[in-house]
């Protein structure tokens, strides 16, 4: 898998760029992170809660709070694409385990892994609020429901023949 994550001492300077921002705004800490981890490629480098807790004084402790309390944070290198399979009632009822497999296998990937061309992540995610037209998964921030594994599969390679975004 290609390492996608803020390395070289140039992005560290952009984190501390982006927390500097918001210097005076602890209460922004959701935006500071989500700012760094688009710039770091989908997932929040260790160091950067050291460097959001020497600028703004927020604890690192609620920082990381944060990143692994929210599924949208990693601080694991993700694909380019995040898959996000709803793992809700509804979606579970009405086949989302059958998507979910027919991705994982056509990826061959299990849920919580990426691709080795660092392209596609495959997650578990609460409700993403689609119940009326479940089976339904994100990519990144767009939602596609009423999914069957054939369709979900069609879906992945429209995005692997740069056909979706």
């Amino acid at each position: 898998m290609q390492e996608q994550s803020c390395q070289a001492s140039v992005d560290m300077s952009r984190i501390a760029a982006i927390a500097a921002r918001y210097k005076d705004e602890p209460d922004q800490l959701m935006r500071i992170l989500l700012e760094i981890q688009s710039c770091c490629g989908n997932s929040i480098p260790r160091e950067a809660a050291t460097i959001i807790s020497s600028i703004t004084g927020i604890p690192e402790a609620k920082i990381w709070g944060y990143i692994t309390f929210y599924a949208m944070f990693s601080d694991k290198p993700r694909g380019k694409h995040i898959i996000r399979m709803c793992k809700s009632a509804p979606c579970h009822i009405v086949g989302a385990q059958a998507v979910a497999q027919a991705i994982g296998d056509y990826l061959g990937i299990a849920p919580g892994q990426t691709t080795e061309d660092g392209m596609f992540t495959l997650e578990y995610c609460e409700c993403i609020g689609m119940c009326d037209t479940a089976p339904a998964i994100m990519i990144n921030d767009s939602a596609y429901s009423g999914l069957t594994p054939e369709s979900a599969v069609d879906l992945i390679k429209s995005f692997q023949q740069g056909g979706a975004e």
